[in-house]
Formats: structure tokens, C-alpha cells, sequence
């Protein structure tokens, strides 16, 4: 697990293969929007295209964080786990 702040860094982290995305967007509303793919550049593509039924009516968004893995059921799960409320607390202290 690697969690990269703020934007993409040097290289694009989306050509990586076989790596999943948990990430957190900042809405215009100021909530956080929690999402998991395996093509964080297509996914922010659609985000920004309103695509997304939760952040079309929030656009603009920002990418606040993301944390990549090498299995899909890890990153789910983390997903998981960052929704919930003890997630949501860890979020706040740590990823904010």
C-alpha cells in the first residue's frame, strides 16, 4: 500500500498495470467523495465529465489522495474500511 497526497506526482500512476486505486476527491460542497478503480486517469476523466452520479451536481472536484495496491480485494476493502465510521475518523486524522 502506497498513499500519494495532493496530484499525480512525476509519473502518471494510472500506466502502472495491474494496480487499484482507492482515492478521495474534495467536492465543491466540501465533501469527500471515496472511490476505487482500476484506471485512476479514466476514472477522473469521468468524474470531471460529470459522469459520476455523486460528484456531477459537485463538480469541481479535487484530487485529494490516493492509495494504490497490487490486489483488487485489498483496495475494495480499503475502500470499504474508509467509508465506514472508524474509516471515516482514520480519513479525517490521517489523509486530510
Amino acid at each position: 500500500m502506497k498513499t500519494i497526497n495532493n496530484t499525480f506526482s512525476q509519473q502518471d500512476p494510472s500506466k502502472e498495470a495491474g494496480r487499484w486505486y482507492v482515492y478521495l476527491l474534495q467536492c465543491r460542497d466540501q465533501k469527500i467523495y471515496v472511490g476505487c478503480t482500476g484506471d485512476l486517469k479514466q476514472r477522473m476523466e469521468a468524474h470531471r465529465k460529470g459522469i459520476v452520479h455523486f460528484t456531477k451536481t459537485r463538480l469541481p472536484i479535487t484530487l485529494v489522495s490516493y492509495t494504490f495496491f497490487d490486489d483488487k480485494y485489498k483496495a475494495f476493502n480499503y475502500e470499504r474500511y474508509l467509508k465506514s465510521g472508524s474509516g471515516r475518523a482514520f480519513m479525517k486524522r490521517h489523509l486530510l
